[in-house]
């Protein structure tokens, strides 16, 4: 079979669109990964290098005893099931914002400005699946609000209002 010119054409113009479309689903899947959460909402977007609590001795431990967390970075709370969720500053030395998240991945209260060191029990919420520390004033700075959206590859992705596909 003979193709014309503008049949080549025709074919390298799919062939193009096809290879974009991989690149993008490529770079789009690769942006998606454990050590790494993102949040969006009509304020933007903003993503963060995470440490994953997902064991109990993980969670007890969480940013204890640390006189420092680099901009961009947090620890990603994960429970096996939804459950209340409570939170203090026992031997935390650093100012935290708390973002408390539900299996769909949508923050449902923000603790601004957690302070260092104080005892007293931050209430998150009773349907908890997943937390996220962030520096303290962060929050804020970024427009982070109650509803924003969270995209992690360790939430539901069934029920994901961001999924990661």
């Amino acid at each position: 079979m003979h193709l014309g010119f503008s049949q080549h054409l025709r074919i390298a113009g799919w062939l193009g669109l096809l290879v974009l479309s991989a690149l993008v689903s490529n770079i789009a899947a690769a942006g998606c990964s454990e050590a790494r959460v993102a949040l969006r909402g009509d304020w933007g977007t903003v993503r963060f290098e995470v440490e994953v609590a997902d064991t109990a001795t993980k969670r007890s431990v969480g940013l204890m005893h640390r006189d420092h967390l680099a901009a961009r970075s947090g620890m990603l709370f994960i429970y096996p099931s939804l459950q209340a969720a409570s939170f203090w500053m026992r031997n935390t030395q650093i100012s935290l914002d708390i973002l408390f998240v539900d299996h769909r991945g949508i923050v449902r209260h923000i603790h601004h400005r957690a302070k260092p060191l104080d005892e007293t029990l931050i209430f998150g919420g009773d349907s908890v699946l997943a937390v996220l520390e962030i520096n303290g004033g962060l929050a804020n700075d970024r427009g982070i609000t109650v509803g924003s959206q969270v995209q992690s590859p360790l939430l539901p992705q069934k029920f994901a209002a961001w999924p990661c596909e």
